[in-house]
């Protein structure tokens, strides 16, 4: 898929399936069965003159033995005949797909006008995948990379400044310091004291889709204005929300929009922010299709 589609054109994509009328809220909902591994994913979706389907597999203990966490396939359909016209890479996919839908985000909520401070957790493909998206809709002053992994996290500092952007290791505390904040990792519990982060920064949180899993902090969810995907799949999965909801921090209502309220421009823009800005992505079947969809195009198949 190298080549075929930049994270700027497959956020282009995913917001023409947006502003061409696509519903987030009644995109299926995901399938998950316990495998011996791990988990097996099945996300479906249909819109236009496309359908589509993920199979994907999440294996914790595949990093051990030096495969890739994230394994699968994704199967492009013809809308009205259900006819397969292409088979695609599902981790690629997700490494493309995931990025994409947060840069979109980033292009409505992260400050503009002046070069930024990244403070990126995690070191793996979705960290490299978000660090190039980021750029793609936003200058960058610095780059902070905070990994368990000391050596990935060199290795993604190396990579930045190879794009030309300043960068370097560092600790959670830097939030602090930060316009923005990409969490892309495995953690189950919070990343950095969300009290740090100011006012004006962007958080953006993609790591997990379990009701138990988190990145952030009730801290920061209870302080943020909270963007999401869709109202009903984050209140289905993201731990993140769901966990303060839990502890009577924040209630459902917590929630002040979603993308496609950005997207559409329903949302206020401009001028000084009180409190942080927080993206919460679980990731949806719809968002597959719409850059399936697009990688198909520009493959001109």
């Amino acid at each position: 898929m190298a080549g075929l589609l930049t994270p700027a054109a497959a956020a282009d994509a995913l917001a023409a399936a947006l502003l061409g009328g696509l519903d987030p809220e009644n995109s299926p909902q995901r399938t998950a069965l316990a495998a011996p591994g791990g988990e097996l994913l099945l996300m479906p979706a249909a819109s236009g003159a496309y359908a589509g389907v993920k199979i994907a597999g999440v294996v914790p203990g595949n990093a051990a033995r030096g495969l890739p966490r994230i394994t699968g396939s994704y199967l492009l359909l013809d809308g009205p005949t259900l006819r397969p016209l292409a088979l695609l890479d599902g981790a690629a996919l997700t490494t493309l797909r995931t990025p994409a839908v947060s840069a979109l985000a980033l292009r409505h909520l992260a400050p503009a006008g002046r070069p930024l401070r990244l403070v990126l957790f995690g070191s793996g493909p979705q960290a490299y995948g978000h660090l190039e998206a980021t750029l793609a809709v936003r200058d960058l002053a610095e780059v902070v990379v905070v990994a368990r992994n000391p050596e990935g996290a060199q290795r993604l500092a190396a990579h930045a400044r190879s794009l030309g952007t300043a960068a370097r290791t560092g600790t959670p505390k830097e939030v602090a310091d930060a316009d923005l904040v990409i969490c892309c990792t495995t953690a189950r519990e919070p990343l950095f004291d969300g009290r740090l982060v100011g006012p004006g920064a962007t958080v953006v949180a993609v790591g997990s889709h379990e009701p138990t899993a988190r990145e952030t902090d009730t801290a920061l969810v209870r302080r943020a204005a909270v963007y999401v995907e869709s109202r009903a799949a984050a209140l289905r999965e993201a731990g993140d929300l769901l966990v303060p909801e839990a502890e009577g921090a924040i209630g459902p209502g917590h929630i002040t929009g979603t993308l496609a309220d950005l997207v559409g421009g329903r949302m206020p823009a401009g001028g000084p922010r009180s409190c942080p800005q927080l993206f919460k992505s679980v990731g949806m079947a719809w968002e597959d299709l719409a850059v399936a969809v697009a990688l198909y195009e520009a493959a001109g198949v």
